[in-house]
């Protein structure tokens, strides 16, 4: 193992009440009395960096440790883009040669297992110390690998890697019951969790009670083969239940919190002859997860993606005089589910008569699946309780965190809920406000998130930079190497690496050189330009293309409307205007899901961060965490 150098160093156990423990640990020797349940703690005094030595810990009987070296030790964190090893399911760029090349034998990787836990534990149930090399860091978390290659690099002192971190989960699932007690906003929401066994007992209950709430919402559910006929207009749906839309089913008071599976949506609409011979296109805002859209039991649409935008032409021939039927098929897989969003994006347009279809809707349940057992994302505190209390009080130097793609649905509480959760682990570990270093999400096209429709990648974006408000963190900005294709963009080097340089130039003192990409100031208005005023601009400020053209700055006049914008560097600053607008008052800049365009850059070689000078509503704002959603 490694353990951390120039602090104290916690060691902890379990024996029989009372027996009295001794710590051996290079040159030092300690003892203690365990307490009554047979616990005990005791501090090791600071040690240089340094090892291997050996570790014996006696009582009445003797555990002896070899190979322990003494250096950095990170606590590697988040969801699936830092859980990515370099090989397995990963296979980052250059994979095979970043394996060959991993002989690092004082670099040391511990994998923390992936399970959960309804209350803090003490102690983990698995996971050992792996050392560097071409036969074990396949396995390894590859940011936190390249994290600690440049540290080691510079500082020549071994890096130990606790990697703790599990793909696809929350960052509630992180936080302890007792952070959401203490806070305002999310005290409610916690106080309607269970306890303990209480919480296990719970999901059966769920589908108990879900499956009384479908009976009370619209009887029995609707007979095998029936469904096939749901798309029709001559279908008798007088049975069906009543829902008000847009509106997730969760939202709408009807009992069906927990429901995950086949819904169907029915409404109609009257046409006069001369309507019915006009083109239609149909806007149903956003539908969770997945859709099949039907107008006359014509199919006239489908996407898979839980935060588009659905905008769906009908065929010609296919409106008819009088009632005209629009059925929807909905796939919940998981989470929220029905259609969602602004009022404003539920609607027909015929020829340029925009029709709202707010209000009453008719929804029959086909099918539902309840998972009983708990998952990651199943209640808050979980992975908290499971893959970090027993961590706790090990002597850490700080922390690197990669997460934030779970939570972009609700990107304007992760303003409170990401500080939150560093605020608790400093709190729990008590050794002050450690370091804390993450990564803004890289580039992908979750969902064609824009200024024009609104982007939750953007927004959450903001939420991180926004988190740099507290003390000790840092942020390594990552949209110039995503993916628009994948979630799990392959270059991890470079993001290891920026993180590196974080801790290099911030904690450790290695380098005066600049260590983060631009980052927006302050905006002063010149006629009709706006120029934008920058801290780390570093060696001067560069357009990474060839012709030296900037992209991804947006400019927008009072209505709110943006529009791509010329935007020309001067000096430290960055103009921007276009033409038509005469009196701008907003620029965004990288402002999309998909950010990969973007290219202001220091000459050092850093990606200027994502920012907007506005206020304006975004698309998650009313977006709050429910227990087990």
């Amino acid at each position: 193992m490694v353990l951390q150098r120039d602090r104290p160093i916690a060691v902890w156990g379990w024996s029989a009440p009372g027996e009295k423990i001794t710590v051996q640990f290079h040159d030092q020797t300690k003892t203690i009395k365990a307490d009554k349940t047979g616990q005990w703690l005791l501090h090791l005094d600071p040690e240089a960096a340094g090892g291997p030595f050996q570790f014996v810990v006696k009582g009445k009987n003797q555990l002896t440790f070899s190979q322990v070296l003494v250096g950095e030790v990170w606590i590697c964190s988040g969801q699936s883009n830092m859980e990515m090893p370099i090989a397995g399911w990963g296979k980052i760029n250059n994979f095979q040669q970043e394996i060959a090349a991993a002989d690092f034998p004082d670099i040391r990787h511990f994998k923390v297992p992936n399970v959960v836990a309804v209350s803090p534990q003490k102690d983990l149930g698995g996971g050992d110390w792996k050392i560097c090399s071409p036969a074990t860091a396949g396995d390894f978390s590859s940011v936190a690998y390249f994290f600690a290659r440049s540290l080691y690099r510079q500082l020549h002192v071994p890096v130990g890697l606790i990697n703790t971190s599990w793909g696809g989960t929350h960052v509630e699932t992180w936080t302890s019951r007792g952070a959401f007690e203490g806070s305002e906003e999310f005290r409610s929401m916690i106080g309607t969790l269970p306890d303990g066994k209480d919480l296990e007992g719970s999901a059966a209950a769920a589908a108990s009670a879900l499956k009384k709430a479908i009976g009370t919402f619209q009887g029995s559910l609707p007979p095998a083969g029936e469904e096939v006929k749901f798309k029709e207009i001559s279908y008798d749906d007088s049975r069906w239940g009543h829902i008000k839309l847009p509106g997730t089913w969760e939202q709408a008071g009807l009992g069906l919190e927990a429901l995950d599976g086949i819904v169907w949506f029915r409404r109609t609409i009257e046409l006069t002859p001369e309507e019915a011979g006009k083109t239609m296109t149909l806007d149903l805002s956003k539908i969770d997860d997945i859709d099949e859209t039907y107008v006359n039991g014509v199919k006239v649409g489908s996407t898979k993606d839980y935060n588009a935008l659905r905008h769906y032409t009908i065929p010609a021939g296919t409106l008819k005089p009088g009632k005209n039927l629009i059925a929807i098929r909905v796939q919940d897989t998981g989470g929220g589910g029905g259609i969602y969003g602004e009022p404003g994006d539920l609607k027909y347009n015929l020829d340029g008569r925009v029709v709202s279809l707010t209000g009453d809707w008719l929804m029959s349940v086909v099918s539902f699946s309840i998972n009983t057992a708990l998952g990651p994302n199943s209640a808050p505190t979980l992975l908290y309780n499971a893959m970090i209390s027993p961590l706790i009080p090990f002597t850490i130097r700080g922390a690197i965190w990669y997460q934030g793609e779970a939570n972009a649905g609700r990107a304007y509480q992760y303003r409170k809920a990401f500080p939150l959760m560093i605020t608790d682990w400093r709190q729990h570990w008590g050794e002050g406000d450690f370091p804390f270093y993450f990564v803004q999400l890289a580039s992908w096209n979750a969902a064609g998130g824009n200024s024009e429709h609104g982007s939750s990648w953007a927004e959450l974006r903001e939420a991180q930079a926004m988190t740099l408000s507290l003390p000790n963190t840092g942020m390594a900005v990552t949209t110039d190497i995503g993916d628009a294709k994948d979630i799990h963009p392959k270059n991890k080097q470079d993001v290891g690496s920026r993180l590196a340089a974080i801790a290099l130039h911030n904690l450790y003192g290695q380098t005066t050189a600049e260590y983060s990409g631009p980052i927006f100031q302050s905006m002063t208005t010149a006629g009709a330009s706006i120029v934008l005023h920058f801290t780390h601009t570093g060696s001067g400020l560069t357009a990474h293309d060839k012709y030296g053209y900037l992209k991804g700055f947006e400019i927008a006049g009072a209505d709110h409307q943006f529009h791509y914008a010329r935007a020309l560097i001067d000096g430290d600053k960055v103009v921007v205007s276009q033409d038509g607008i005469t009196a701008p008052v907003a620029v965004r800049y990288s402002w999309a899901d998909d950010a990969g365009e973007s290219n202001l850059f220091n000459k050092d070689g850093f990606p200027a961060a994502p920012f907007r000078t506005d206020q304006w509503k975004g698309v998650t704002e009313a977006n709050k965490y429910q227990v087990g959603k």
